[in-house]
């Protein structure tokens, strides 16, 4: 009995930090694990669970985030799970212009290449080529992957599907396989571009014990998917945990792409981006946020500048208050050094005293004073 509820308090503070976090999507998923986990040993957990679920997927549910896109016609006949009638795949229409994601350099020749082989298809065919037909996605939440794999859609002229890892997962024995093929043959028969977002919950390691036989031959399935995937599309797949992929699936996508938390000229460029109309109040403070944001994720930059900006427009504080409380917040755990690098920037950079810059930082004023100095020497 204790361990049946260490277990369901382990659920409830798992569901509890996702909601918290804002992430509807791993929300819908764990629930919809859940009520599998449930099922045998609380059928009216499990069976309240699935119609709240159930509920929240008849109102219409966008997996993607920020976007100005609308679902599919709704005469498409998409796959659906014969137990739950969920929709297999998400699909999406782009109706304006999608602006592109910031990128690196290296990221942006790699998906600038992609496009040009699918433009110009037909030559490399002609020629006994093939164009890049998948390519995985590898890096931390908030950088940019689904994003971009909007906007090589709309690049492509092509339309989005995404799986919907929630209504794959079955909880009937062999279900998900069979769901996953039937996805994945309904997109592999039109010319389009499918995303398998989070693909490490349904590719892991076939060497993982903990893993069930059926999740193991779900691996087997995506491998001769990916094989065989068609070259008038695409298969685009995303991953936070690259990890936990099973090592076979590497090889199989032509081109694999690594993003990371943005550099400081990115940074800056998001800053930029995400403050619009608002840039003239945040343009002086570019270098200082550029510092206070370094190793954030572009969806953490923006909630931070989205939240500012509201700030500002209602009137319940200065940009000046709203931007010192971040600088106190984010330098507290900063190592010694980067503090003083941190507290000579401001010193340099800010109208701010070195009296507000010590109460800020905890660097000292004299500290403040005699880095500054030989700043000043270094630069002459």
């Amino acid at each position: 009995m204790s361990d049946e509820l260490n277990g369901i308090n382990a659920d409830l503070a798992h569901l509890a930090r996702l909601a918290i976090a804002e992430q509807p999507d791993d929300v819908r998923l764990f629930v919809a694990r859940l009520v599998r986990k449930y099922r045998n040993a609380n059928p009216q957990l499990a069976a309240q669970m699935d119609q709240y679920l159930r509920a929240n997927t008849a109102r219409g549910h966008n997996p993607l985030r920020k976007a100005d896109i609308h679902q599919a016609q709704p005469n498409q006949q998409l796959p659906l799970d014969d137990e739950s009638r969920l929709s297999l795949l998400k699909a999406f229409n782009f109706e304006t212009k999608f602006e592109q994601p910031i990128l690196s350099k290296e990221i942006e020749e790699s998906l600038n290449q992609l496009i040009q082989e699918r433009r110009q298809s037909t030559r490399l065919i002609s020629l006994g080529l093939q164009p890049t037909r998948s390519a995985i996605f590898v890096g931390p939440p908030g950088v940019g992957k689904t994003m971009t794999a909007r906007w090589l859609a709309e690049q492509l002229n092509l339309p989005l599907y995404i799986l919907d890892l929630t209504a794959v997962m079955s909880s009937f024995l062999g279900r998900s396989g069979s769901n996953l093929r039937a996805a994945l043959d309904f997109a592999k028969k039109r010319k389009c571009v499918l995303l398998l977002d989070e693909i490490d919950a349904i590719a892991k390691r076939r060497n993982d014990d903990t893993d069930v036989g059926e999740l193991k031959r779900l691996v087997t399935v995506i491998l001769q998917e990916v094989d065989e995937w068609p070259s008038d599309g695409l298969l685009l797949a995303a991953t936070n945990h690259p990890e936990l992929i099973d090592i076979a699936l590497w090889r199989r996508f032509d081109l694999i792409v690594n993003f990371g938390a943005p550099d400081n000229p990115a940074t800056k460029e998001a800053i930029k981006r995400f403050s619009g109309q608002d840039y003239g109040i945040f343009e002086r403070w570019i270098d200082i946020l550029a510092f206070v944001f370094a190793g954030e994720s572009y969806s953490n930059i923006e909630r931070e500048i989205s939240r500012i900006r509201r700030s500002i427009a209602i009137g319940t504080a200065s940009d000046t208050d709203l931007i010192e409380n971040i600088i106190k917040i984010r330098s507290i755990s900063l190592p010694k050094q980067e503090k003083i690098k941190f507290a000579v920037i401001l010193a340099s950079q800010t109208r701010l005293s070195q009296h507000a810059i010590s109460d800020i930082t905890g660097v000292s004023r004299d500290t403040i004073r005699k880095y500054k100095s030989e700043q000043i020497v270094t630069t002459q």
